[in-house]
Parts: C-alpha cells; structure tokens; sequence
C-alpha cells in the first residue's frame, strides 16, 4: 500500500516537473514583421535628405522602439501631384502593406489641380487601399493662396470630408508645426530639414501608434 501511493505521489511530482519543463522551454512567439507604405512626394520622400532621415525612416525606428514590429517602406517621389501618383499606386499596394499614409496634394495645391481631380485620385487611392483591408490614414494638406479663395478653400475641405467618408483618420495637417519655422526648413524654406522631417514623424505617430496596435491584435487574434 505505501509502495502504491509513493509510486502515485511520484507520479504527480514528475508529470509537474515535466510540464514546468515544458512551459519553460516552449518557444516564445513572436509577432511577424508588419509594414506600413509611406506613399506621398517630397515631403515623404525626404527631399535632398540621407533616407534614414526622412520621415518614414524616423516612424519605423519610434515604432521599433516601442516594441512594435513594423517596417515602414518609403513611396514618396518628388513633384508629384496626385495624378502623377496613381501611376504609381499599384507598386505601392503591391507591398501588401498593413497600413497606407496617404500625404499627397501638396503639388496639386501649387499646380492649382482642380479641386474635384484631387478629390477623385485621393478616393481612388483611399478606396483601393481598403479594398485589400489595408487601414489608410489620410493627411491634410494646405492650398498656397494662388488660385483664389474659393480654390483655397475647397481644397482645404477635400481631407475632412475624405476622412469622413471613408472613416479613416485624419492628420489635419501634414506640415503642422513645421511649415514657417525656419530651424525645421532646408533653405528653401518649402522641404523639411531632418529635425522638420522628425517633427512630421511625431504628428504622425498619434494616428499611427493604435492603428499599429489594432494590426498586431488581429494578428494574434487571427493566430489564436
């Protein structure tokens, strides 16, 4: 009887041990990389500057700092309006990204591109991306006062209503904080310098940070 339940005993000290064991050697998760396309013109692309100075390079490196797995892939060009960008929409989804910042307007705003050309090239985009599930935050832009006040504000309201209406967030103004502050300005006082494009990053990152969160939660959600 004693050699029975010592035998019993033991039985229920090793099937502990061996699952302790387990749990302690069983490999840790870890999420997959997720990445975010970046898809704007100069103010993205970082005109004139290294690429690890640009705005999405400084993204992803605050999204790495805060333990969150993301790359951020840079499709800004320079000059482009966004006409010129539509040409370039299928390589960016291409890249199956998680996320899209869409940061385009600013030529067209120079350029005077109807107000009504803009709006339907940003739905197009907007609405592409999300045909993929892919989470679009979408930034707004300012019309110099060249063309007249009722182009100035037309274009203005082209970013809230595209927001509204195809509920993404809205950065309500993409150059915030930047534009007209001559320590975050290259010398022709238009692009930013590495301190405006870091600035850019950090008024991105509130719109950025729970879209990332929400990405990497259906991850595991998906996984579980």
């Amino acid at each position: 009887m004693r050699i029975l339940l010592y035998l019993s005993v033991a039985g229920v000290l090793v099937s502990g041990c061996s699952n302790r064991v387990a749990a302690a050697t069983a490999p840790t998760q870890v999420p997959p990389v997720r990445k975010i396309v970046a898809f704007g013109d100069s103010l993205t692309s970082g005109h004139t500057l290294p690429k690890d100075q640009a705005y999405p390079a400084v993204l992803e490196r605050m999204l790495q700092s805060a333990g969150l797995p993301f790359v951020v892939r840079n499709h800004g060009v320079s000059g482009e309006t966004t006409v010129e960008a539509m040409r370039r929409l299928d390589a960016a989804l291409a890249e199956q990204p998680d996320i899209m910042i869409v940061a385009l307007g600013a030529n067209d705003g120079i350029e005077g591109v109807p107000v009504s050309v803009v709006r339907s090239n940003l739905e197009t985009i907007i609405g592409r991306a999300q045909e993929r599930k892919i989470k679009v935050i979408l930034c707004g832009m300012e019309a110099l006062p060249f063309h007249g006040l009722d182009y100035f504000v037309g274009f203005r309201r082209i970013f809230p209503a595209l927001a509204d209406q195809y509920d993404v967030p809205l950065v309500p103004f993409f150059l915030a904080g930047v534009i007209g502050n001559r320590d975050l300005l290259l010398p022709d006082l238009v692009h930013p310098n590495a301190a405006g494009a870091a600035q850019i990053a950090q008024s991105v990152w509130p719109y950025v940070l729970p879209l990332a969160k929400d990405v990497l939660d259906d991850a595991l959600f998906v996984v579980a």
